[in-house]
């Protein structure tokens, strides 16, 4: 089983945010996840980004692999 950190879309039509989550890399990507690790809003200006570091660097520890998207999250709150 791969393990992925990406985000999972939320919300409402024009209302929309998306969580952080921890999934199978084959489940779809509104499917099942494993754990809830944050969120991302893009209707706050600036965009609010909300993150568990402590899960988060569990995550990477144990193998998953984030996302493009989540992996410019990481680097801009400076978690390896």
């Amino acid at each position: 089983m791969s393990v992925v950190i990406r985000m999972k879309r939320m919300g409402t039509k024009r209302k929309a945010f998306s969580r952080i989550v921890v999934t199978d890399s084959r489940s779809p990507r509104d499917g099942r996840f494993i754990e809830e690790l944050g969120y991302y809003d893009m209707r706050k200006s600036p965009h609010e980004v909300k993150l568990n570091k402590e899960r988060v660097s569990y995550w990477l520890k144990v193998g998953a692999q984030p996302s493009a998207t989540v992996k410019s999250f990481l680097k801009r709150e400076k978690i390896s």
